[in-house]
């Protein structure tokens, strides 16, 4: 708990039962019992509630506040810049899947090694409470005139056809859980993604924590399910899986692991096969001028051979 304190904001302003402090603190406990090294994690965000999660963290980890919708692009042109950095995004469901729907989707056709952690409560909170892409259509939150008319995005289907080869789901209130969630997705070699039910007690009044409660259940506690991927050949059957269990919503709603598959070559992986010196000789590694005259070593980059620092 000593370990923990370094995590500790002096303050925060969310609402009082806020599914944030359960994602914060979770995300907290993940980084230190990981055993990361701080100077090297970068935690990223956008607009909105969820957007002031790095404003809590303490240095030396790193913090970005970015655009509405521009988290994933930040993010992955930070890892790019230097893939020996821990990135870590935070955002809504609104931030992610509505003006930043674009960025989440053509980023898995890259695995790019980063970490997605979705703030889901179906309302835009910041701006009192606008139904958000993951509200049900039908539903009516407190501060909605009349019921939604739009249908929802689902972040598991959407995550899974779109490429990423880590997908979860958490719940803010059950943080030991979320926690180990949080682990694994850092641990992964690709893009991970997990989506957070993140209760908003002051403008969705509909899926509550007493809500939740008495419909969410454990993955794992299943004996039967085992969302690893081992080989090229289990690929179609376990996506089919993930994505059949990702649609199951109602009087059960599933939490854990939906999918794993770690045969896919990341990112930076592909761009060393043409780069070779990529990850010893990384863009942010390079000084970019020396006395005015540009310094950027295309052919070192490209040589076979290693390039130390």
């Amino acid at each position: 708990m000593e370990a923990l304190k370094q995590f500790k904001p002096e303050w925060s302003d969310w609402c009082p039962g806020c599914g944030n402090f359960g994602i914060l603190s979770a995300e907290q406990q993940a980084i230190m019992e990981l055993g990361l090294n701080l100077e090297r994690v970068v935690i990223v965000s956008g607009i909105g509630c969820s957007g002031k999660l790095p404003h809590f963290m303490r240095v030396p980890i790193s913090g970005v506040h970015t655009l509405h919708g521009r988290a994933i692009a930040f993010a992955t042109g930070i890892k790019l810049a230097n893939p020996s950095l821990e990135v870590i995004v935070n955002g809504g469901d609104g931030d992610l899947l509505g003006i930043g729907v674009g960025h989440f989707v053509s980023v898995g056709r890259r695995n790019i090694d980063i970490t997605v952690v979705i703030h889901d409560n179906g309302v835009y909170g910041l701006t009192k409470g606008q139904a958000s892409p993951t509200l049900l259509r039908g539903i009516k939150t407190k501060s909605l005139p009349k019921p939604n008319i739009n249908d929802a995005i689902n972040p598991l289907s959407l995550a899974l056809s779109s490429g990423y080869t880590f997908v979860a789901r958490g719940y803010a209130y059950d943080v030991k859980h979320l926690k180990e969630l949080i682990k694994m997705a850092i641990k992964h070699k690709g893009l991970a993604v997990i989506d957070v039910l993140q209760p908003c007690p002051t403008y969705n009044d509909i899926n509550t924590k007493e809500w939740y409660d008495k419909r969410v259940y454990k993955l794992e506690e299943q004996s039967d399910w085992d969302p690893v991927v081992r080989n090229e050949n289990e690929v179609k059957d376990k996506l089919k899986k993930a994505l059949e269990k990702s649609l199951e919503w109602g009087d059960r709603i599933p939490i854990g692991v939906f999918y794993k598959n770690e045969t896919i070559p990341s990112f930076e992986e592909r761009i060393s096969q043409t780069a070779p010196s990529y990850y010893h000789y990384y863009p942010s590694s390079q000084p970019i001028d020396i006395e005015g005259k540009l310094n950027t070593l295309i052919d070192d980059i490209l040589k076979e051979k290693k390039v130390e620092n």
